[in-house]
């Protein structure tokens, strides 16, 4: 089954065990495919996400830069498998070179490089969750509020 391309919506913390995801989302077929990753890894793809250059290059940044040292850069990553509960990855040079990786620094290096990542079908099927159909604006109110909310914003003013 071919790759199907995904948008990267970002790192989520699930609750209650405060642990963070990376989320993508796939819009045919629509499913939503949740990766949990570590705190360091979900902090490197929270600033890949964003854009922002630190002072001192990061490892991935790091890593495209051997990769144009050696006239190559990077075409695309692929979320390709799983062994057990670990998610597999693929990295695609332009020079046709395949590197195996995790998922967090192939999804962090695809941002850094502002390329396509892709997911095997199957897998999106396997371990994705169905997209519920929303209207867009109503998708964007609730990651309005996903952002936004706190515990005190569900304090009732009743406890002693």
């Amino acid at each position: 089954m071919p790759n199907v391309e995904v948008e990267v919506v970002g790192v989520r913390i699930e609750m209650p065990a405060n642990q963070p995801i990376l989320l993508l989302k796939a819009t045919e077929p629509a499913y939503y495919l949740p990766i949990w990753v570590g705190a360091i890894e979900a902090n490197a793809l929270s600033i890949a996400q964003r854009g922002l250059t630190p002072p001192r290059p990061m490892t991935h940044a790091l890593l495209l830069d051997v990769l144009a040292a050696h006239d190559d850069e990077l075409a695309d990553v692929t979320i390709t498998g799983r062994d057990g509960q670990i998610f597999l990855a693929e990295l695609h040079t332009e020079d046709g070179r395949t590197i195996s990786a995790r998922p967090s620094d192939a999804v962090t290096l695809a941002l850094t490089a502002e390329c396509p990542v892709y997911v095997d079908s199957d897998l999106l099927k396997d371990a994705g969750i169905e997209a519920p159909e929303a209207d867009e604006e109503e998708v964007a109110q609730f990651r309005d509020f996903l952002d936004n909310v706190s515990a005190e914003d569900f304090e009732t003013g009743d406890e002693q």
